[in-house]
């Protein structure tokens, strides 16, 4: 799923979203998987990032605590944007990825999940049902999800509060108008290949689209939806503080956007069983199950859970339409009472397209413009001998001057001297033991800029030797 959106749109778009993360694909992490019958299969792909054989749970009492703060902290925010991931879903039957039970955790050890439930069957969790309750209250302004279950959809969110990144698989999206609309059962294909069913949209003379659904399931070589990525990154922008659910935060750009909150002075809250990527950036972490955390932030906040209701679910009520379509137009029927897909001119589904006016919206435009990227100085009140230069600064300055080429003979030494993995957790372990003054947050800030920097090096060292033909 290589994003593809362009540059060039009307919002303003993150500096930190140069086009390499949408041309480079993150084909060794994001999953593919085949649907049919309700079921996943998974192909053989590369490395899906780590997988974890554990979950870490926090003390009941300090669930609680870690909530109560969120509930302030939401009430605080005049802009919060949720991003939810696998783990939300769990509950529902439908299996996470790296979890204990999840399907990349097992097929490490040659097993399958047991999905005992289809898609079709399935049912928006707590979770899915807290979060409309919340939105419904003012509480939240935009949700981002990388899942394609469509329980965000059939739970009753509005289409302009959520961006689906990966797609949906109750959602068919036309090759020509680029139109989308709610399908009555899940789609059997994945990759956006072609159903055969003529696009039911009309054109501005009031005649039938020319072009064919495609089912809206991104697969390794399909861009990430334009209009979905921009309103993600510019929610994400412009918000005060971003909530992370049931999500490692591995795949990109999806993973990274909720640090753009962070960048711009606001709040990030990770809520997983497991550690994120970007466990270094957030200003609260709570392990514990989303559903749990969920059930007490409505209470604090005072806000009565919604219960899943079909009479609001998209793909039933297109269901029901299908169904009186049928009883009225039987001509367009097969002898199996199947409407005949060439014959459905007369039928019109629910359009689940973002239209461009959400997308050029001035006012979410201004608010992110108003949020200026703060370029943070690490602050600490103790400093080192000479009283100058802090903890963290000195640290890299060391190590600059332990890699430097003198110590090392060559560039070509000190290159390989700092893609050791040896070296690097050596490296990184000095780092720490240089900026003990700082806080713990503040320590691995370096760690991990230093295992970046590391691997960034790395990369080249792997090119340069790729491009001379060397092994």
């Amino acid at each position: 799923m290589t994003g593809t959106a362009s540059l060039s749109h009307r919002l303003y778009r993150p500096l930190s979203y140069h086009v390499e993360l949408h041309t480079k694909s993150s084909k060794k992490q994001i999953w593919k998987e085949k649907i049919s019958n309700g079921a996943v299969h998974l192909a053989t792909v590369g490395n899906k990032g780590h997988v974890m054989d554990r979950n870490k749970f926090d003390p009941p009492e300090e669930i609680e605590r870690k909530v109560q703060v969120l509930a302030e902290w939401i009430k605080e925010s005049t802009h919060t944007v949720f991003h939810t991931g696998a783990g939300i879903s769990t509950s529902a039957g439908i299996p996470d990825f790296r979890g204990p039970k999840g399907v990349w955790t097992l097929e490490k050890e040659g097993l399958k999940p047991d999905i005992n439930i289809s898609w079709d069957d399935a049912r928006p969790t707590l979770t899915h049902m807290a979060i409309v309750a919340l939105e419904r209250n003012g509480y939240v302004q935009y949700v981002v999800t990388q899942n394609i279950d469509g329980l965000h959809l059939r739970s009753g969110l509005q289409r302009q509060k959520l961006a689906e990144l990966h797609g949906d698989m109750f959602v068919d999206k036309c090759n020509y108008c680029h139109r989308q609309f709610v399908r009555n059962t899940a789609a059997t294909t994945v990759g956006q290949k072609s159903e055969g069913k003529p696009c039911p949209g009309k054109r501005g003379n009031g005649r039938r689209c020319r072009g064919k659904l495609h089912d809206n399931v991104l697969d390794w070589e399909d861009g990430l939806p334009d209009a979905d990525l921009d309103l993600a990154i510019s929610h994400a922008c412009a918000a005060d503080l971003s909530i992370c659910l049931g999500t490692t935060l591995q795949i990109v750009p999806s993973g990274n956007i909720p640090v753009d909150t962070k960048k711009r002075g606001g709040k990030l809250v990770i809520c997983n069983l497991q550690p994120t990527k970007q466990d270094r950036h957030a200003d609260l972490i709570i392990n514990a199950y989303v559903d749990n955390v969920m059930k007490h932030l409505l209470e604090f906040l005072d806000i009565p859970l919604l219960q899943y209701d079909p009479n609001v679910d998209p793909m039933k009520l297109t269901q029901k339409m299908l169904h009186e379509y049928r009883k009225t137009h039987p001509e367009d029927n097969d002898q199996n009472g199947k409407l005949v897909s060439s014959n459905h001119n007369g039928f019109e589904p629910i359009e689940w397209t973002i239209p461009e006016e959400w997308v050029s919206d001035k006012e979410l435009a201004e608010k992110v413009k108003v949020k200026k990227v703060i370029r943070n100085k690490r602050q600490s009140k103790h400093t080192t001998n000479d009283g100058d230069i802090k903890c963290s600064k000195q640290a890299k300055i060391n190590l600059k001057s332990e890699l430097h080429t003198d110590n090392c003979g060559s560039e070509k030494e000190e290159r390989e001297l700092y893609c050791s993995g040896n070296t690097v957790n050596d490296l990184n372990n000095y780092v720490k033991s240089m900026i003990k003054c700082d806080d713990s947050k503040s320590s691995w800030e370096q760690v991990g800029e230093l295992k970046e920097e590391a691997q960034e090096i790395k990369n080249e060292h792997s090119v340069s030797k790729a491009q001379n033909g060397t092994n």
